[in-house]
């Protein structure tokens, strides 16, 4: 099913100047913003998981190396 959207005339040039080639749809636009905001957001949640393992240290830890 298809629909019809209103947008500003900024965000219809920002979507302009991200097209690929001149002929690609807006749909076509969107739904890679889409699955690259949905990989970044997976990609940056398991980084963070990671380094709060690796690096995090307790509120505490800090206090007690800098003498507080």
């Amino acid at each position: 099913m298809e629909t019809t959207i209103r947008i500003s005339q900024e965000v219809k040039k920002n979507l302009d100047d991200m097209k690929i080639y001149n002929r690609e749809s807006y749909n076509d636009v969107i739904e890679l913003l889409l699955e690259d905001t949905k990989e970044i957001n997976e990609k940056t949640k398991r980084e963070i998981a990671k380094a709060r393992k690796e690096k995090g240290i307790s509120h505490e830890e800090v206090r007690k190396r800098l003498g507080l």
